[in-house]
């Protein structure tokens, strides 16, 4: 079918490299590869002279020089987050200390729902409890430069402060993490919601945007087929869900090794969390069931 999901995983560019993308964008990768991160964090600089950086990165001395080094002679006017995960907001920091410029974007780290009694936040390590914006950008809030307009779209799911940018001029999108093409998204509660995940792409669906980028790996070509595909994805990894319950699986580990088959060892964690994600939004639309509150190591049935 024309919407079926299919991945770029070609590298995107050489670690530590600023490499221009677009008339007004240019891209750092920080050198941190993983299994979640791929070939490593995507920066961006929109515009020439004065310039906006989106998502500064990891807190690493090579990828804030290079960062720094690529604006050399410009005037860095915003330092931009989409979300606070490890990966993408803790060098804004150290690039505000070294530029003056103010830090936008999401709100500070905050969880989808609170925590249940006795419930352990096992994605803590992964969150950057030190960003600390000097504005929090709203929907529909936009800051500006000389040749560019960076407009918030609140796209909640992966994290519950997560914010997309709109560049108009170009028509194009800086995604975070919400989509990617070399991968489907991490959503993980507490901090991520399955519901806002699969809310915030058909916000997408219905936008103009013919073009995405984002937190890792390439550009999102055709951003609303992809989105669609996406979709479509996840409505096929929920069936797949209901199926296993039906079929007597009980637990997240049991679904885990039915449904994602010759997984890489070190990303059935992140599985496991997504699945939990899907369970938790179908037992709150009454399509699945458990004994007291939805958690990674309940029990659950069919309704």
């Amino acid at each position: 079918m024309a919407d079926d999901l299919t991945f770029d995983t070609s590298p995107p560019a050489v670690a530590e490299e600023c490499v221009r993308v677009s008339p007004l964008v240019r891209r750092v990768v920080a050198n941190n590869p993983g299994p979640i991160t791929f070939t490593g964090t995507c920066s961006y600089i929109v515009g020439t002279g004065n310039v906006a950086i989106i998502d500064p990165g990891p807190d690493m001395p090579d990828h804030v020089e290079a960062i720094l080094h690529a604006v050399r002679g410009e005037t860095v006017t915003h330092i931009l987050v989409t979300h606070t995960h490890k990966d993408h907001s803790p060098a804004a920091a150290a690039i505000k200390a070294a530029t003056g410029a103010p830090i936008v974007g999401c709100a500070p780290h905050h969880s989808a729902r609170p925590l249940f009694t006795g419930e352990v936040n096992t994605l803590e390590a992964s969150s950057d409890k030190d960003y600390a914006p000097d504005q929090e950008l709203s929907e529909g809030d936009a800051i500006e430069g000389a040749s560019w307009t960076l407009e918030a779209l609140a796209t909640p799911g992966h994290m519950a402060n997560h914010l997309a940018f709109v560049l108009p001029e170009e028509k194009a999108l800086f995604s975070g993490d919400h989509v990617m093409a070399w991968s489907t998204t991490v959503v993980a509660p507490p901090d991520g919601s399955m519901s806002a995940f699969m809310a915030s792409l058909d916000k997408l669906r219905g936008r103009k945007e013919s073009l995405y980028w984002p937190g890792h790996g390439g550009p999102v070509l055709e951003p609303q087929r992809f989105v669609r595909a996406l979709t479509h994805h996840r409505r096929q990894r929920e069936a797949s869900i209901l199926n296993r319950l039906r079929a007597g699986d009980r637990t997240i580990p049991e679904i885990v090794a039915a449904i994602y088959q010759g997984l890489n060892p070190a990303l059935v964690g992140a599985a496991g969390l997504s699945v939990f994600a899907h369970l938790e939004d179908l037992v709150a639309k009454g399509q699945a069931a458990v004994d007291g509150l939805p958690a990674l190591d309940s029990e659950y049935r069919p309704a």
